[in-house]
């Protein structure tokens, strides 16, 4: 993609965002005067505005990219009925989902402020219990805000139950995904197709594929012809994100991560970083890495041990080969839809597999 078309590419990704958060705000707005939240009580609408605090202090906004541009495969239409409910919807998962990873993560902190969890714990001390179970229970309620927004979408009852579908095995799936991924951390050195499987469930679906295929149903489009092209590209797009995601974290600078480096270690996460160094690791340097894997207290001397340690085996270099391998991959599959969808968006699924490689060294 030359620079002009590259630049023009990111503004429009930029009136993506722009255009959604002022919905997302607008919604939350709707929703604080319209919920029929139990009388006598303050707990529902405090629940309320952490949700909105939580979902309105950013993000990539990843997912609602990839819808709007799923859309405009087909048509330039903006307007199209169904896609600002599916927008909504996408995002109300995640938050759903940010808020119960942060609970079984135990974070205090998300998008530069403090996590619902956390939030309560600090509203409530010295009853964990009642903060944890309210925490819970915001995400559900998030989830179930993320369905219900599609119910109510003026749209025909095909299309209505088509996006729901899609939404409803999204949801599970990742549910499903985030077990495995406890269940992988009980692997001494799971293997590469282990990590591949909790990447397609625990985030390429519900992040990827899921908003491709809303958009591409808001537009109009029959999933079938398609759909094992979405699946390939999701799943290589998916895989190029969390290589991208575990290696930052381990090698990444601590100004653009806006955390210091080695939290997946710290947690314990036998990532594809952790997993590509102690695969290559003797017996001295494997027993560095096991010492520090899940030590919440590791200190950065240790963790840059641990860096030492991968760029002396060559393991940083050959993570970011197959990042770019995988982006390219990703990017290949897009190319085969030129001449199936329209040009432009096709250039952007072509281009958003590569960007995400860079970066990286």
């Amino acid at each position: 993609m030359n620079p002009t078309a590259a630049a023009a590419t990111e503004e429009r990704l930029a009136a993506h965002r722009r255009r959604f958060d002022a919905a997302f705000e607008a919604y939350f707005t709707r929703l604080a005067a319209t919920f029929d939240a139990p009388p006598h009580g303050r707990f529902t609408p405090e629940c309320l505005q952490l949700l909105r605090e939580l979902s309105l202090r950013g993000g990539k906004r990843l997912r609602v990219v990839l819808l709007y541009e799923a859309a405009r495969l087909v048509s330039t239409d903006d307007g199209l009925p169904g896609l600002a409910e599916a927008a909504l919807s996408v995002e109300l998962l995640q938050t759903h989902l940010l808020v119960h990873d942060d609970i079984i993560d135990d974070s205090p902190v998300r998008r530069g402020g403090p996590t619902t969890y956390h939030a309560y714990r600090h509203a409530f001390p010295g009853h964990d219990r009642t903060a944890l179970g309210l925490a819970l229970l915001a995400g559900d309620l998030a989830a179930f805000l993320s369905l219900r927004v599609l119910l109510e979408a003026d749209v025909p009852a095909a299309l209505r139950q088509a996006m729901l579908e899609v939404q409803t095995r999204a949801a599970t799936d990742t549910i499903a995904g985030q077990i495995l991924d406890l269940e992988r951390d009980f692997h001494d050195l799971p293997d590469e197709e282990l990590l591949h499987t909790v990447t397609e469930y625990k985030s390429a679906r519900y992040s990827i594929l899921a908003p491709m295929r809303l958009g591409l149903l808001a537009a109009g489009e029959d999933l079938a012809p398609h759909d094992a092209h979405l699946r390939r590209y999701a799943t290589l797009v998916g895989i190029c994100g969390q290589l991208r995601d575990d290696y930052l974290d381990l090698f990444g600078d601590d100004s653009a991560l806006s955390k210091p480096p080695g939290g997946d270690l710290r947690a314990g996460r036998r990532t594809y970083a952790l997993r590509a160094i102690l695969a290559r690791a003797g017996t001295a340097d494997r027993a560095v890495v096991e010492a520090a894997l899940g030590d919440p207290h590791c200190p950065p001397g240790t963790v840059e041990r641990v860096r030492d340690i991968a760029r002396r085996q060559g393991t940083d270099a050959r993570l970011r080969a197959d990042l770019r391998r995988y982006a390219e991959q990703a990017a290949a599959e897009a190319a085969t839809w030129s001449g199936r969808w329209r040009e432009e968006a096709v250039a952007l699924f072509t281009h958003l597999p590569l960007r995400l490689a860079k970066g990286t060294g």
